[in-house]
């Protein structure tokens, strides 16, 4: 499948981190691919939140996961670029959704005092949780990292959206397509095989980048309108 490159205002952005989390202006062509509502869409099934929703949220919540603040050292992991859309069932954009998105850092440690268990280092350079409120065409943007396993959980990224009047529409999980752990993963395997597919997306290398960035296109079906 061919993928649409990212837009020059997207690298321009890339590079002051200021003007990316402030200004940032993305034409359609960067989330979605051809084709990619041909079908009849499936709704995006819910799953659980886990334990480890942060107990206490990070002073820096924006949408860049892998620079905290104005910090100059990255968190440890894969750079990825996660974008979708927030749709209703017609595939009708929906704005100013709140998603949210947080996930353990590269050594399987989330943002929660009991994660980790105190054997494995917490990576203090990565924000673990971020957020952004999608625009008038539904998108969304986050720069985080690929996720990875941790002790009885295949890869995956949490996420939850909320309404702007700050309802809870959804939470569910992103998986990545590929990995052999999801085939064992209880979670994953309770979805029906056109929820698995709508949940698992590819992380692939964006194109030009020098330094092994990747891309993943996720895209939300709400079984429900919010209610502005």
């Amino acid at each position: 499948m061919n993928h649409h490159p990212f837009a020059s205002s997207l690298l321009r952005a890339a590079l002051n981190r200021r003007r990316f989390l402030s200004r940032l202006a993305l034409g359609t062509a960067f989330f979605t691919t051809p084709g990619a509502f041909a079908e009849a869409l499936t709704l995006t099934p819910r799953q659980t939140e886990g334990p480890f929703y942060p107990d206490k949220l990070p002073l820096d919540t924006d949408n860049d996961l892998v620079i905290l603040k104005d910090s100059t050292t990255p968190a440890i992991g894969e750079i990825t670029w996660l974008s979708g859309r927030v749709l209703n069932e017609k595939g009708q954009p929906i704005n100013n959704a709140l998603v949210e998105i947080w996930q353990c850092d590269n050594n399987g440690v989330y943002l929660h005092s009991r994660s980790g268990g105190g054997t494995a280092p917490q990576d203090k350079n990565f924000q673990g949780y971020g957020k952004f409120q999608t625009n008038k065409n539904g998108e969304y943007l986050f720069r985080t990292i690929k996720p990875v396993p941790y002790t009885g959980r295949t890869p995956h990224i949490h996420i939850k959206v909320k309404s702007a009047a700050d309802k809870e529409l959804l939470t569910t999980q992103c998986y990545v397509k590929g990995v052999a752990q999801n085939e064992r993963d209880g979670i994953w395997k309770r979805l029906d095989k056109a929820q698995r597919d709508s949940v698992t997306v590819d992380f692939f290398p964006k194109p030009e980048s020098k330094t092994g960035e990747l891309l993943a296109s996720f895209n939300i079906v709400l079984g429900q309108t919010p209610a502005e």
